[in-house]
């Protein structure tokens, strides 16, 4: 009876799930899908709606944000929003956004543009893009909160051309609280990610983590998947591979 029960709480909760996930791809009447905002031109007006994931950062009423849906994700930089409803954005949290598709370096994000506050929570799984690293398939999953197994930390070259695990701005040229650019490898390939300091300063765990690494280190992380002419992760977590 007990086996018998467990494997109907398991179908319960099974389809309480996949009933949450319907709901979190719910859009309202003149709200683009997922689809219909990547198919849009350039400098075109799109209405979007989004879950916040991350929040980069606030200042002269403007919020720059990470925000996804179950089938893509978005970049909302300045947005209008005053400090205290940035203060609502918690991750989790349903917003409807107005503005400007645009293009910056490869990145793809939404300018000038306003928000509402809606109701309904949805967080996005890390979902695990190793295998696309230097396919131009990766770039689908673009904004999205992605992660990344088995990395091998890799030299960079500091100012005075010694090797280095981190490099303070991507030059070396920074010092504490600047952003951390480290270089990985997989494969043979060598790709460049970021601790963005507006998203995690100095205070924070990956922050700490990073200035810890030594080159060899095998790691897995978690992040953004931001564009800067080319893949440039804004990395959240950092830990050793398991």
């Amino acid at each position: 009876m007990k086996k018998a029960l467990a494997v109907v709480f398991v179908l319960v909760l099974a389809l309480a799930l996949a009933a949450c996930g319907n709901d979190a791809n719910k859009k309202s009447e003149g709200v683009m899908t997922y689809a219909e905002y990547d198919a849009a031109a350039l400098d075109t007006q799109v209405t979007i709606e989004a879950y916040v994931q991350a929040k980069q950062s606030w200042w002269d009423d403007k919020a720059t944000v990470y925000a996804q849906d179950p089938d893509g994700a978005y970049f909302l930089y300045n947005m209008k929003c005053s400090e205290a409803d940035y203060a609502k954005l918690t991750p989790g949290t349903k917003i409807k956004v107005t503005g400007y598709k645009s293009e910056w370096s490869g990145e793809v994000e939404i300018i000038d543009a306003t928000f509402e506050i809606e109701s309904g929570t949805w967080k996005a799984a890390a979902k695990d893009v190793t295998s696309l690293l230097g396919k131009e398939e990766l770039v689908k999953s673009q904004n999205q909160f992605v992660c990344f197994k088995g990395m091998t930390v890799a030299a960079s070259k500091d100012a005075d051309g010694n090797d280095a695990a981190f490099l303070y701005n991507w030059d070396g040229s920074g010092q504490e609280g600047n952003d951390l650019y480290f270089n990985v490898t997989l494969n043979g390939e060598t790709y460049t990610f970021t601790v963005e300091s507006y998203l995690c300063d100095s205070s924070t765990d990956v922050y700490k983590a990073v200035k810890e690494l030594k080159i060899g280190d095998v790691i897995d992380l978690e992040g953004f998947l931001y564009w800067y002419n080319g893949v440039n992760p804004h990395i959240t977590s950092v830990k050793a591979a398991k």
